[in-house]
Parts: C-alpha cells; sequence; structure tokens
C-alpha cells in the first residue's frame, strides 16, 4: 500500500460540507495516512478567512481593546462546522486558553497559528485519526529559521508511533517553546516535511483548482492543465510569476524524490497535476507552460571593442551590486552588452548607476529603455524539437509585437523574451496559440 501525505489548503476546509468532501476523500484510499489541514477558508466572496480573523483579534487585545466579540465569532466558525459534521467535540478549554494567552500578549505568530492548530483538532476527532501537534515536532532556530534536521528527526520519531495523524500546517515551535509560523503559504511547507520525515510515496496538495495551467487564465481563457511538470521547469515558470506552491514546500520533496500530486478537492475526480525530479513521460506539447512578469528597464552599454576587455562584464555588474540592485538577464553582443533590472527599484537610483558606469568602463553609449515585460517559454519538450524559437518569432510577428530581446539558456528548458508592457498580453496569448491551439 502506497503512503501519503495529504495537505488540505483553507479553501477546502471553510465549511462541514467541505470536510464532508474532505472525509470522503481521505476514506477512499487507504494510503492516506497522515493529513495536515489549513485553517478554515472563505466560505463565500466577502467572507473573512479565519487566520484574518485571529490577527485581527489579538491586535484588539495587544492594543488592550475588548476582544472577547471577535473571538466569540471565531469559536462560531468552529462550533458550525463542529455540528455540521454531527460531532460531540468541545473546543470550550481551547478557547479559553487561547483568550488568556492574548491577554498575556503570546505574540502574533501564535494567534496566527490557532486556525490551523484548532483545525487540526477538528479533522482529527472527524477522521477519528490522532492530533499531533506541530508545535511538538517542527523546530525553529534562535534566529527564527527552520531546523531542518531537527524537525526531521522529530517527525520521524512521532510518525513512527502513529499509524494515522493529523499535524496542523502552518507552524512549529522556537527553541524556548514559543509559537513560531511559516511565512503564508506555510501549510504547504508542513506536509513536505511530514512526507519527507515518513519516507511517503505520494504528496497530495488538495485545493480549490485542478492543478497548474499552461498559463495566466486572466491572460488565456481557460488555459489547458499541465499534467505532469518537472522541478526545474516549475522553478523557471515560479521564477517569472506564475502562482505555483510555496517554494520553500517543494525543497525538502525534490531532496527525496518524492513527487507531488497537486488536486481539486471540489474535483476530485481530476487528476490533477504530478511535480516530478524528472520523468520519461513525454509531453503533450512542446512547451510546458508560459509565465512572465511587467515593469523592467534595459540598460545597454555600447563599447567598441568591449569582447577583448577583461572583466568588463564584472565592473559594469559590480555597478549594480554597489547600488543595491539584481539583475534579472544580460544578454550580450560584440560591441553591446545589456542589463535588465526591475524598473521600479532601478528608477530610484538611475543616475548613480549610470555615472557609475561611466566611472568603471566609459562606454561610447549608454542607452535606458523602460516600461519592457519578461516572459518565459518554459518545456522539457524543446529540447527534442527543432525549431521552437523560430515558431515563437514567427507567432510574436504575426500577432504585430516587437520583440526586445531574447535569450536561451544552456539548458534549453526555457526562452526568455522582452516585449514592451503594452504587447505582454497579446504575446503570451500569440506563443500560446501557435504550440497549444494549434495542436487542439
Amino acid at each position: 500500500m502506497m503512503k501519503k501525505v495529504v495537505k488540505f489548503g483553507g479553501s477546502s476546509l471553510a465549511s462541514a460540507e467541505q470536510f464532508r468532501k474532505v472525509g470522503a476523500i481521505i476514506r477512499e484510499d487507504e494510503g492516506r495516512r497522515y493529513v495536515v489541514p489549513s485553517a478554515p477558508g472563505k466560505r463565500f466572496d466577502g467572507d473573512t478567512k479565519v487566520t484574518d480573523m485571529l490577527y485581527g483579534c489579538y491586535r484588539m487585545a495587544e492594543q488592550g481593546r475588548d476582544f472577547k466579540e471577535a473571538l466569540r465569532k471565531i469559536r462560531e466558525r468552529y462550533q458550525e462546522i463542529i455540528d455540521g459534521l454531527g460531532l460531540s467535540l468541545s473546543l470550550e478549554q481551547e478557547f479559553e486558553t487561547i483568550r488568556k494567552n492574548f491577554e498575556e500578549k503570546a505574540g502574533e505568530d501564535y494567534a496566527a497559528s490557532r486556525g490551523e492548530y484548532l483545525n487540526g483538532i477538528v479533522m482529527a476527532e472527524y477522521l477519528g485519526y490522532e492530533f499531533v501537534d506541530a508545535a511538538e515536532v517542527i523546530a525553529f532556530d534562535e534566529n527564527g529559521r527552520l531546523d531542518g534536521a531537527k524537525t526531521d528527526k522529530m517527525l520521524g520519531e512521532r510518525m513512527n508511533q502513529c499509524d494515522r495523524a493529523v499535524v496542523p500546517g502552518f507552524y512549529g515551535a522556537m527553541p524556548d517553546g514559543s509559537v513560531k509560523t511559516f511565512s503564508r503559504g506555510g501549510s504547504d511547507i508542513t506536509g513536505s516535511l511530514v512526507a519527507k520525515a515518513v519516507h511517503a510515496d505520494l504528496y497530495e496538495n488538495w485545493t480549490d483548482v485542478s492543478g497548474f495551467l499552461m498559463t495566466d487564465p486572466r491572460v488565456v481563457e481557460n488555459p489547458v492543465t499541465i499534467s505532469t511538470i518537472t522541478y526545474r521547469e516549475m522553478r523557471e515558470l515560479s521564477y517569472m510569476g506564475a502562482t505555483v506552491l510555496h517554494e520553500d514546500a517543494i525543497f525538502p520533496l525534490r531532496q527525496e524524490g518524492i513527487p507531488i500530486n497537486v488536486r481539486n478537492t471540489n474535483r476530485p475526480q481530476d487528476p490533477g497535476t504530478m511535480i516530478v525530479e524528472s520523468t520519461c513521460n513525454k509531453p503533450k506539447y512542446t512547451i510546458t507552460g508560459i509565465g512572465g512578469k511587467k515593469g523592467f528597464a534595459s540598460i545597454t552599454i555600447e563599447k567598441a571593442m568591449m569582447n577583448s576587455e577583461i572583466g568588463f562584464g564584472r565592473k559594469v555588474l559590480q555597478v549594480f551590486e554597489e547600488n543595491g540592485l539584481s539583475f534579472e538577464h544580460t544578454p550580450s553582443g560584440i560591441d553591446t552588452f545589456t542589463v535588465y533590472v526591475h524598473q521600479a527599484e532601478f528608477e530610484e537610483k538611475e543616475q548613480q548607476v549610470i555615472a557609475g558606469l561611466h566611472r568603471a568602463v566609459q562606454p561610447d553609449l549608454i542607452e535606458l529603455e523602460s516600461d519592457l515585460a519578461l516572459i518565459a517559454v518554459v518545456g522539457r519538450g524543446m529540447r527534442r524539437t527543432r525549431g521552437t524559437a523560430g515558431r515563437i518569432f514567427a507567432a510574436l510577428a504575426h500577432a504585430h509585437v516587437n520583440v526586445k530581446m531574447i535569450d536561451q539558456g544552456s539548458s534549453e528548458l526555457n526562452i526568455i523574451i522582452g516585449v514592451e508592457n503594452r504587447d505582454f498580453e497579446t504575446a503570451i496569448r500569440a506563443i500560446y496559440d501557435i504550440f497549444v491551439v494549434a495542436q487542439l
């Protein structure tokens, strides 16, 4: 029997009805032995997530205001779920402890973590699984960073004693025992840590979408779902703005070679997206996905014979480093060297950078261009397919998009294209059409 760790997001656990869907999913597969729940999310448009309610409630306590009514509303949210599931569970004592700790200013991290903590108790009761408080098995060091080795040891030892368990997401504990949370999206990290510790065969991440889409649905209507994606492809797409899993959630799984399956709680019949280290599985399309971001500027340094000047590139980039600016791409020609940076950051320091470049490399000319966008076309299938760049250029030319820059990595896993901000959506649609729609 496969050993699976399943993590459910806030929208999957927002109400008793959603809880029942989750229960059915877990009970359907004997391998789903370890469950990581988030705090209840929004039940409908305009609703408030429990985590946000807890933040607001704690701020009232911190300011010395009466927070009893705010805490009562949170309690009602949980009672609604408990009653809807027909459980005899009482959270009376838990809320009394929370009230005291809020009065004693236990900290914002403690407050935010209670959403997952309480939902974990409800989930464990509903499933008949053992409840394991994440504060007992997930360790942070004195600087507030995850202590991976200690966590892996504690989690592994504790999970070995449990045939089936619920571990709340999002938080752990500092060396002094105080609660510490991950950043938002931290339940994904908890899920991956549990999967690594128990040597899971599969980590299922259940949310409200049926896997990852090939591109932004706000740009392309109903884009195709990616069936299989490698960690490297995912890294490229997430770097270019695609909304994917929390980056820190991927690392422990990649270390162990554990695949991730992103599934939809509301459509459990959909296979979702598999995220793997590597695969022989040939992709249906040449490309896996398209990501992109607006708001870049380019700085082009022109100098005759610069290609024979040793250290030219280093001197140029050092100027950006000295001004606290990171660069995105550095396409170059025989006598030109271009640096792409985030425009908002660069605008504050553009004159210092220009002066610094003149001092460092004595250029013949410096040209600035603003309001640029970068688009990443990513796919392991591009290595085996001739003419991919040509097809991209043809599609963009047909859509009347002027290409400002093209940069292909030696891995042939991605091609970065620079266009004007105003052409961003048109360019993505044109690339999607030529590689996907034309094949449908």
